[in-house]
């Protein structure tokens, strides 16, 4: 898209000096993805994002050289090596990069149906690239004097959508004239988010020969102290479970809540999954599915940790059939439910 033609405001004198303004901007928001999947690449990546207080809150005093000393001299080599495993050679980046792009641009398609060229949509990432203030001066640039700032995260923790918000927020610090701006709720209990998350369960289950004896729901973790000082994202997962299962006309006992990913040697929210998984095995249920309902594209803890590491768990613990139902990504039903959360929240502005 061109930027608009640069104007004078409106009563402007004759001599003011042109400047681009009239549109809104979309900025959808992800976690993030390293340039590529070498030491350094990985050490830049890791250390942003495990730098972030909203992340790891613990003193920096005591983290940073524990952190720079320790962790980044070795998980680097892990990390990358994990990334190597679904890295998307055809095009030189992560999976999470190729499905944001490809959902970013089915948005906009969708949006320009009648809204024209008035809303820009793009997107940024919290960590790495394209950076957040790179994204907001551009779409300054390109004349949005008001931006909807989207974090892809169905259910809302301050690790995820409130590091988001904040480097949206520093990112409108630089700019001088500063954009007016909103920023979107969670929509972990919207019926259309619902829909598309039910649509692909029934899919993946008609592709079977045998029902699975459970289906799964692992979100990711936090650390359990984080629910006690009030972040609200453990009772939002355990809603849109419990939705998900309502919706699908299932009982409670054929879904179960889990979380995944955990860091460090703090109590995390649990069960666990990688330990759940194997639990359901020793317990008789040998056929199981696992969704990721927090995860709107899939990443390396979605292709990886899910269905490499959690995999193996199951099956080490005598599980027979494991399968991974993917992330909404692209899916035209998940594009359409993000769409509507978007149209919602420019009311007033469009």
């Amino acid at each position: 898209m061109t930027k608009p033609e640069p104007n004078a405001p409106t009563h402007a004198p004759a001599d003011h000096p042109p400047v681009r303004f009239g549109r809104i901007g979309v900025l959808l928001a992800n976690l993030g993805t390293p340039d590529a999947t070498d030491y350094w690449s990985m050490r830049r990546y890791l250390s942003e994002f495990l730098s972030d207080r909203r992340v790891i809150d613990y003193s920096p005093l005591l983290w940073q050289p524990l952190l720079q000393l320790v962790i980044l001299s070795t998980r680097p080599f892990r990390s990358g090596a994990a990334y190597r495993s679904i890295w998307n050679n055809e095009r030189n980046e992560s999976p999470l990069m190729t499905i944001t792009r490809a959902q970013t641009e089915k948005l906009a398609a969708a949006l320009s149906d009648d809204l024209g060229d008035r809303v820009v949509v793009d997107f940024c990432m919290r960590y790495g690239n394209p950076s957040t203030p790179d994204k907001v001066h551009e779409m300054v640039e390109r004349g949005c004097d008001r931006i909807l700032f989207f974090p892809l995260y169905p259910q809302y923790a301050g690790a995820t959508t409130g590091t988001a918000n904040d480097q949206f927020f520093r990112a409108l610090m630089k700019e001088r004239w500063q954009p007016a701006a909103r920023t979107v709720p969670p929509y972990f209990d919207d019926p259309a988010y619902i829909d598309a998350l039910a649509a692909s369960v029934e899919r993946a289950y008609a592709g079977l020969e045998t029902r699975p004896d459970v289906l799964v729901a692992s979100y990711h973790g936090l650390p359990e102290r984080y629910l006690h000082a009030g972040d609200p994202y453990h009772c939002q997962c355990q809603k849109t479970s419990r939705l998900l299962a309502e919706r699908l006309g299932w009982s409670s006992d054929e879904i179960v809540t889990t979380f995944q990913s955990r860091f460090g040697p703090e109590k995390w929210l649990q069960p666990y999954t990688v330990e759940e998984v194997a639990r359901l095995a020793r317990a008789g249920r040998k056929r199981i599915a696992v969704i990721a309902p927090a995860f709107s594209a899939d990443c390396i803890e979605t292709l990886e940790e899910i269905n490499e590491e959690i995999r193996e768990s199951f099956e080490e613990a005598g599980g027979e059939a494991f399968t991974y139902i993917p992330c909404l990504n692209d899916d035209d039903a998940h594009v359409a439910a993000l769409e509507g959360v978007i149209r919602r929240n420019l009311q007033g502005w469009i």
